[in-house]
C-alpha cells in the first residue's frame, strides 16, 4: 500500500516541544553524551553505485547501524541515553548540585543509581539498550518481552544483568504490562513509544536517534533528495524526519515511512488522521517492526514531516537481506537483520510502483538506514542462507568472483 500525506498538518512546523527535542541543541546534547562512551564510533555510510544504477537513481547511500555501540542496532542510541539522562537528573535532585555524564562513575552518583529501577517492553533491541544503560550507570533493569521474541535476543539482553519477564501476547501487550507493573512498584518506564500523559521519556529516546542523521549529513557530500526509513511505533522515522525538517527547512528531502504490511500502524494513523490500533493477524518476519499502535509523539512529528507512507511484504524484506549480503558490482556487502533493510525494500518497491509521484529519477540522491545487523544470527542464517560472519568477512563476494 502507498499513501501520500494528506494531513492538514503536513509541512507545518513542529510544535515547540518536539522542535526542542529533535533540533540542533538536542542533538548537541546527544553528541556530548556519546563522547563519553568508550566504544562510540561514527557508523559507516556505504555508497551502493551498482544498485543505484540498477534502480535508475543518481546515488544511493546506506547508513549502517549494525555497528552502533556494540549492540548491533540504532536502538543503542536511545534507551541507554534516556537512562543516563534520568539517572543524572535524579542525582542532581538528591545531591543538590549539577551532575554531568562524566560524573556517572562518581560513588555518590552511583549510590543514587543503585536505588533506581528502569523498566521497558521490547521486541529485542530497545530492551538491550536500556539494560546496557542501566548496567553502565549502576541502576537495575527489568525488561518485558512478548512471546514472539527469540531466545537468542532474550539472552542478549540478560547478559547486561537485566531481569527478564515473559508476557503472553504481542509487543503492545508487553508495553501495557510493563507500564502496569512499573506503576505498582514505583519503577521508571523507559519506553520507546508514547501515550497520553507519557511523552518526555520517549522523546529522550528519540532525541538519541538524532545522532544518526547528523552523522549522515556530515558524511554525505550533498544532502539527500529522498529518504526512506522504516517504522515500528515510529520513533526512528520521526527523529530522522524531524531533524531533517529543522536543519534543512524547505530544502529537506522527500521523506517516506516504510512498514510491514502486517503491522502498519503509522500508515493507519495517516489514514485515520490520529493514532489507532491496528488488528493483529499473522506475525511479520520484520520482528523489530511488529507494532500495532504508533507512538503519539512520533505520529505528531510524522504528520508534519513525512511526505508518504508505504508498506512492504515479507518477501521484500528477505530479498533485501539477501541482496545486501550478495551485492552486485563494487557495492559492499552489508549485514542487515530482518528489519534492517526495510527502508531499502521500500525504495525498491517505490521505484517499481511509485517512481513518478515521488520524483525518483537519475538525479535523485537517496538515503536509507540499515537499522540493525544480525541481532539474531541464527535467524539471519536461516533467511539469508549463510552466517553473518562470512558476509562481513567478504567470503560471499570472493566466492561470486570468477
Amino acid at each position: 500500500m502507498f499513501l501520500l500525506n494528506r494531513n492538514a498538518m503536513h509541512r507545518q512546523p513542529l510544535i515547540a516541544a518536539d522542535a526542542e527535542t529533535l533540533g540542533v541543541a538536542g542533538a548537541d546534547i546527544v553528541e556530548h553524551f556519546l563522547a563519553h562512551r568508550d566504544n562510540h564510533l561514527t557508523t559507516p555510510l556505504h555508497a551502493l553505485p551498482a544498485l543505484a544504477a540498477e534502480l535508475g537513481l543518481g546515488a544511493l547511500h546506506v547508513k549502517d547501524e549494525g555497528f552502533r555501540l556494540g549492540l548491533g542496532s540504532f536502538k543503542a542510541l536511545g534507551g541507554a541515553y534516556a537512562v543516563f539522562r534520568l539517572v543524572l537528573e535524579e542525582a542532581e535532585k538528591r545531591l543538590g548540585g549539577p551532575v554531568d555524564v562524566g560524573d556517572l562513575d562518581r560513588p555518590d552518583v552511583r549510590a543514587v543509581a543503585a536505588t533506581m529501577t528502569v523498566a521497558c517492553a521490547t521486541d529485542g533491541n530497545h530492551g538491550r539498550s536500556v539494560a546496557q544503560g542501566a548496567e553502565l550507570a549502576g541502576a537495575k533493569a527489568v525488561i518485558f518481552v512478548h512471546s514472539g521474541v527469540s531466545q537468542e535476543r532474550i539472552a542478549a539482553i540478560a547478559r547486561y544483568g537485566a531481569e527478564m519477564v515473559r508476557v503472553d501476547g504481542n509487543y503492545d501487550d508487553s508495553v501495557r504490562q510493563a507500564a502496569k507493573v512499573a506503576a505498582d512498584k514505583g519503577w521508571t518506564v523507559v519506553s520507546d513509544t508514547s501515550w497520553p500523559g507519557y511523552e518526555r521519556i520517549p522523546g529522550l529516546v528519540m532525541q538519541g536517534y538524532t545522532a544518526i542523521v547528523r552523522e549522515a549529513l556530515r558524511q554525505l557530500r550533498e544532502p539527500p533528495t529522498h529518504v526512506f526509513v522504516q517504522a515500528g511505533v515510529g520513533g526512528i522515522a520521526a527523529a530522522v524526519a524531524g531533524h531533517l525538517a529543522i536543519v534543512l527547512g524547505d530544502a529537506r528531502p522527500i521523506f517516506t515511512v516504510v512498514e510491514p504490511s502486517r503491522a502498519a500502524c503509522v500508515l493507519a494513523a495517516a489514514q485515520a488522521g490520529r493514532v489507532v490500533k491496528v488488528a493483529h493477524d499473522r506475525p511479520t518476519v520484520m520482528a523489530m517492526l511488529e507494532c500495532y499502535e504508533a507512538s503519539q509523539v512520533a505520529w505528531r512529528v510524522l504528520a508534519r514531516t513525512a511526505d508518504a507512507f508505504m508498506t512492504v511484504d515479507e518477501d521484500d524484506a528477505i530479498a533485501v537481506m539477501r541482496r545486501l549480503a550478495r551485492p552486485a558490482g563494487s557495492d559492499p556487502a552489508i549485514v542487515a537483520g530482518e528489519s534492517g533493510g526495510v527502508g531499502l525494500a521500500g525504495l525498491m518497491r517505490a521505484v517499481a510502483e511509485n517512481k513518478m509521484v515521488l520524483g525518483l529519477d537519475g538525479n535523485s540522491r537517496v538515503l536509507v538506514i540499515n537499522t540493525e545487523g544480525a541481532t539474531d544470527p541464527q535467524r539471519y542464517a536461516e533467511l539469508v542462507g549463510t552466517n553473518p560472519a562470512d558476509v562481513l568477512a567478504g567470503k560471499l563476494a570472493a566466492e561470486a568472483t570468477p
